[in-house]
């Protein structure tokens, strides 16, 4: 698939007058040249195809929001390059912004006191949208998201679920290939979730829009990511497949396996350890690294009357922390050597 997002050596630095303290250290401040720099993007580089549907991951002060914002074209890069759909964001806004959507988990581009049907409506006189595609768009996404019963209640009105829904509509009505999603289920109960993550991937899937997904719920990026970009401190730490960065952190796995009319407290296997049983049900675990999970499987099914067994798939937030214990543990070792 053709590259739509390049990112080359993004760099982006802010830099603040250096306060030292003391009296009139706020007037001293106006006369000095001395200024403290904090490096938010240290240098990333990563390439987004058309049609993906990725993760951009990372801790609070990772340099995630900051990057996003240079990809919209909000910031100015102290280095390096990006394109986005051919696009310099920062140098073609008018033209950025045709090209994409994008919703910011606490922040609304709606009309707070207009019914939120107009706010569609001055959304589509914005961007000169053809006045039947925009009802069938509209149609469409009424339907997909449940918007009947609210589409003419004022912005101010909404529940936190229905603003994320019409920020959605508002972001993908004129039907931009790329959208921007950072933090869109957060605050949200477990329906509204649903219906946002369904919709998205239903974009993705069936119009090709190419989703880039800021997120701290490891939920919304197993169910609808297929690779990720994880940074810290402005660096990119892994760029990946999920099953890949899953296969490579991963230090052991669970297996759970079921008896009927054997007692689970006798299952043992040099293969693995038993970490708990009660008289139906065994849950024992390896080392994937050095045993591979069918040898566990065929060693126990050989030996016992198991009934069911089930192998758990690693919890992703666990594999991501243990990414940054190794990565900081490394840090540190090259900081001291």
């Amino acid at each position: 698939m053709p590259t739509i997002v390049e990112v080359s050596e993004l760099t982006k630095e802010f830099s603040r007058p250096d306060v030292r303290p003391g009296r009139f250290a706020g007037t001293r401040s106006l006369f000095t040249r001395a200024r403290t720099t904090t490096r938010a993007v240290d240098g990333i580089s990563f390439r987004i195809d058309e049609g993906e549907l990725i993760g951009f991951l990372g801790p609070n002060g990772a340099g995630k929001s900051t990057t996003l914002k240079m990809l919209t074209g909000i910031l100015v890069p102290t280095s390096g390059s990006v394109t986005v759909a051919g696009h310099v964001p920062w140098r073609d806004r008018r033209r950025n912004a045709r090209t994409i959507g994008a919703v910011f988990g606490q922040r609304t581009q709606l009309w707070y006191d207009l019914p939120l049907r107009n706010s569609f409506e001055i959304i589509r006189d914005l961007y000169t949208m053809d006045p039947a595609t925009y009802r069938t768009r509209l149609g469409t996404f009424t339907d997909l998201l449940e918007l009947d019963e609210f589409i003419d209640t004022p912005v101010r009105s909404l529940s936190l679920g229905q603003r994320m829904r019409g920020d959605l509509v508002a972001a993908m009505l004129y039907a931009p290939p790329i959208l921007y999603l950072d933090e869109p289920t957060v605050g949200l109960d477990v329906v509204a979730k649903g219906n946002i993550r369904d919709f998205v991937a239903e974009a993705n899937a069936t119009s090709g829009t190419t989703v880039i997904l800021t997120t701290h719920d490891m939920d919304d990026v197993e169910r609808l990511c297929r690779r990720v970009i994880i940074i810290d401190h402005g660096r990119v730490l892994y760029e990946g497949s999920v099953e890949v960065l899953k296969a490579q952190y991963v230090s052991s796995r669970d297996i759970v396996v079921h008896c009927a009319d054997f007692n689970a407290t006798s299952i043992s296997s040099p293969f693995a350890e038993v970490i708990s049983a009660d008289r139906f049900k065994a849950t024992l675990r390896f080392t994937p690294t050095t045993t591979p999970a069918p040898k566990v499987v065929h060693d126990l099914t050989s030996r016992y009357p198991i009934t069911d067994l089930s192998l758990l798939e690693p919890d992703l937030e666990d594999v991501i922390r243990q990414l940054y214990t190794e990565r900081s543990a490394s840090t540190t070792r090259g900081t001291s050597s």
